[in-house]
């Protein structure tokens, strides 16, 4: 007998497509769990306090709101325009995230003080589930609106959504898994949200309205 009979068949000639679906789940879980404790276990003394800095500026949307209040004091009459669809922008997307998504996926938050976190990163732990992850997709959906209409500032506000996205693993609240996929809800909503008022504006001057 080989040992490739011994091995047995993969699961997905066993269970069919649910169990290799299953399987790669699970794979994808272990190596979200092994890349959030490789990020723990790896001193990093001089992000420390600049990620927990910046991860706690992001609570309740505080950044974005501060950067749109400049975007819209400077940038005149198209700054308005840009800082206004993108806090529309995040507005959608919490609602979406916190209200239908997070309801349906009840995954929990990282064990951080089991994964020897280093209590210099501490942030305050959210009581809601952790997939995915809302400050992430708040960031890019304000990257997306806001950079999509003032694109000299598309670069600087993606360094700094993606900076927001890890700043949240490195402080121990959330996967990385759920800011990834956060970041790609909030992107798919900021350029939703730029479509829809692309054409309601088209539709205003059509009518007349």
């Amino acid at each position: 007998m080989t040992a490739g009979n011994d091995a047995g068949p993969p699961p997905a000639a066993t269970d069919g497509g649910a169990g290799y679906a299953g399987a790669l789940v699970g794979e994808l879980g272990q190596l979200d769990r092994a890349v959030y404790a490789a990020i723990a276990d790896t001193p990093t003394p001089l992000l420390d306090e600049p990620m927990r800095r910046l991860s706690n500026a992001a609570n309740f949307s505080k950044l974005w709101i501060g950067i749109a209040a400049g975007v819209a004091l400077v940038g005149g009459r198209g700054g308005r325009r840009a800082a206004a669809t993108g806090l529309v922008a995040i507005g959608v997307t919490s609602a979406v995230v916190n209200q239908a998504v997070k309801r349906f996926a009840d995954r929990a938050r990282p064990d951080r003080t089991g994964e020897d976190v280093p209590e210099e990163r501490y942030v305050h732990m959210p009581e809601s589930t952790s997939f995915p992850s809302g400050h992430s997709a708040s960031a890019f959906a304000f990257a997306n609106a806001v950079g999509a209409q003032i694109p000299l500032l598309s670069g600087p506000l993606h360094f700094l959504a993606g900076a927001v996205a890890y700043s949240r693993v490195h402080t121990g609240v959330h996967y990385p898994g759920d800011v990834i996929i956060g970041s790609l809800i909030g992107s798919v909503m900021g350029d939703l949200v730029v479509s829809a008022e692309a054409r309601w504006l088209q539709h205003r001057r059509q009518t007349g309205a």
